[in-house]
């Protein structure tokens, strides 16, 4: 019967070690209000309508810069083209004379273009135009919303 009692006992005092280690600290465990937590919700909000306007315009700005490099790259492939076959492609052989032969010029030496004429980063083709109302050629991206004239990402961009 002692023994009993003894693992009564020892049962009872190792249960309320227990209780005193996992059940007590959960019952007086603090937490963060409802109000806490919408304040934090608001100074994410604001910090992101600082921050948003910031970043997407970089984005606008890195577009054009993009369509900028694209045409000079086009401009280099086109003068290479006018040093081996004598001329600027036609406005109807287009920028496609940079990787394809059009028609049966001898001295083609192409292609002047690694990849096939990409599209702006707007996703609209570039308008090759020759001559252009500046010089041999032109070359234009209308811009983010594909008309013509626009300003800011708007605007269209002309080779030079």
């Amino acid at each position: 019967m002692r023994y009993a009692r003894i693992c009564t006992r020892e049962a009872r005092e190792y249960s309320s070690v227990w209780h005193r280690r996992y059940e007590r600290p959960l019952r007086n465990a603090r937490a963060f209000t409802l109000l806490e937590l919408l304040v934090v919700v608001v100074i994410i909000g604001l910090l992101a309508s600082y921050v948003g306007p910031k970043y997407f315009s970089q984005i606008g700005k890195s577009e054009v810069t993009v369509a900028r490099s694209q045409i000079e790259a086009f401009e280099r492939a086109l003068d290479s083209f006018r040093l081996d076959v004598g001329r600027y492609p036609s406005s109807e052989e287009g920028l496609a004379a940079l990787l394809d032969r059009p028609g049966n010029l001898a001295r083609w030496n192409g292609p002047y273009l690694k990849k096939n004429v990409p599209l702006d980063p707007w996703g609209h083709p570039y308008t090759y135009r020759a001559p252009g109302s500046k010089g041999d050629f032109e070359i234009i991206s209308l811009g983010k919303d594909g008309q013509p004239g626009g300003v800011g990402e708007n605007a269209d961009l002309v080779s030079q």
